[in-house]
């Protein structure tokens, strides 16, 4: 049976209690105002129109959409046999004409794009190119991304800028069966590039003139053979329509552009693949041999880039490619030609290349041009050591983006596509 307390145990029992609630009173006292102070400065935070420090970013203000027209004349080089003559119809092909329509924005003044890279604007684009002979090249259309931005302001209304655009073109002729029909285009389906320089002059608040030259080079990425391809150089001439203009504040932020100004390195690593023709010297005259089908290629890139201020960034890359095709020559089985041509596969490693390149990127919201200059210090026989690449970097997040390149070697062989995912770090 349980005994009663004395009064000096249940004073003592009494006080502790006390002290015990008295303590959790203080710490619940504390937490609750701790809390209070948080959701205060939360409020305080959200609330308040724009901190001293803060500018918006991307998308997070509305942006200036524009609508445009422009007509292309054009000069074709006759770099293939295909264009100077040598075609069922015994014509030279030495001029184009083209047009397009397309859609795009520029960045809202007050938000971090809009500060740091003035006047840059973006879209999409849809156009069709004729040669002036449908039966032969076709003509062609093509859906591509562009963009463009100031290089010299003359005047508020004048400023001289460069403009790229990249795409995909469709519905070029080709014959399958005979190689004078498609010796310069030999799919349905080509890459197209195009760099300008062009002079943008506003009418008005809404109505835009553009004056530029243009050269633009059609290709299949040496997806296909033959791939001897078209390139033109010309005039454009454009007109741009402002949906929405905006007033022009001189909006700026010394903190932000000494920021996006300082350099630091950023670490890119690509995983890439693509599919390629090879053409192979075999025989005792060592006589070139187009291969049968196509061949996989992949490939890993490694570039510490050092930014040198918000437009441009410099750095290495390590290179390393697997490609099926490669080394085959010495491989070949004595007296196989044509389309029952064999080879030993060969060894994993011998098809290996590894080299090392310098690259410098033009660094821009959403899209990025890099051009690499690389050298094999491993490679298999018969491939070229000296390599070249240029590609486009789109960016769906601050760090992954989606790339897509072309590799050439000594500036004119066609190597391979590099199409895949990068990542920033």
């Amino acid at each position: 049976m349980r005994q009663p307390l004395s009064d000096f145990q249940f004073l003592i029992v009494y006080l502790s209690k006390i002290c015990t609630f008295a303590v959790y009173k203080h710490i619940v006292e504390m937490r609750i105002r701790r809390l209070i102070l948080a959701a205060c400065f939360i409020m305080a935070t959200v609330c308040s129109p724009m901190a001293a420090d803060t500018i918006p970013s991307g998308f997070s203000r509305r942006p200036q959409w524009h609508l445009g027209a422009e007509i292309s004349p054009a000069y074709v080089p006759a770099t293939n046999i295909f264009l100077r003559g040598y075609n069922v119809l015994d014509k030279r092909i030495d001029r184009s004409i083209s047009g397009s329509v397309r859609a795009g924005f520029c960045f809202n003044d007050s938000t971090q794009e809009g500060i740091l890279y003035k006047g840059l604007y973006q879209g999409v684009g849809i156009g069709a190119v004729s040669f002036f002979n449908h039966s032969l090249l076709g003509t062609p259309v093509s859906a591509y991304v562009y963009q463009g931005a100031p290089v010299v302001r003359f005047s508020r209304r004048l400023w001289l800028g460069y403009e790229w655009k990249f795409g995909a073109a469709f519905g070029w002729h080709h014959d399958t069966e005979s190689a004078q029909l498609n010796a310069a285009v030999s799919t349905s389906v080509t890459a197209m590039m195009a760099l300008g320089l062009k002079l943008h002059y506003s009418l008005s608040d809404r109505c835009a003139l553009t004056l530029g030259a243009e050269a633009t080079h059609f290709s299949n990425g040496n997806t296909s053979w033959p791939n001897a391809g078209v390139n033109s150089v010309g005039a454009s001439i454009g007109f741009t329509y402002m949906i929405d203009p905006q007033p022009q504040g001189h909006v700026s932020s010394p903190e932000l552009e000494h920021e996006a100004d300082r350099g630091r390195w950023m670490y890119d690593i690509v995983v890439f693949g693509a599919w390629r023709k090879r053409v192979v010297n075999i025989g005792e005259q060592s006589e070139p041999q187009l291969c049968p089908g196509r061949f996989g290629v992949i490939g890993v890139q490694f570039s510490p880039l050092r930014s040198l201020n918000r437009w441009v960034a410099v750095g290495p890359a390590l290179d390393l490619q697997w490609d099926e095709s490669a080394g085959l020559d010495t491989y070949w089985v004595d007296g196989s030609y044509g389309d029952n041509i064999k080879f030993h596969r060969p060894p994993f490693v011998k098809q290996i290349s590894a080299g090392i390149s310098a690259h410098a990127e033009l660094t821009m919201p959403i899209f990025s041009v890099n051009a690499g200059l690389g050298y094999d210090i491993l490679n298999p026989k018969g491939n070229k050591r000296f390599y070249q690449s240029l590609t486009l970097k789109t960016f769906v997040t601050r760090s992954l983006y989606i790339n897509v390149g072309y590799r050439l070697g000594n500036f004119k062989d066609p190597q391979n596509l590099m199409v895949g995912i990068g990542l920033r770090l």
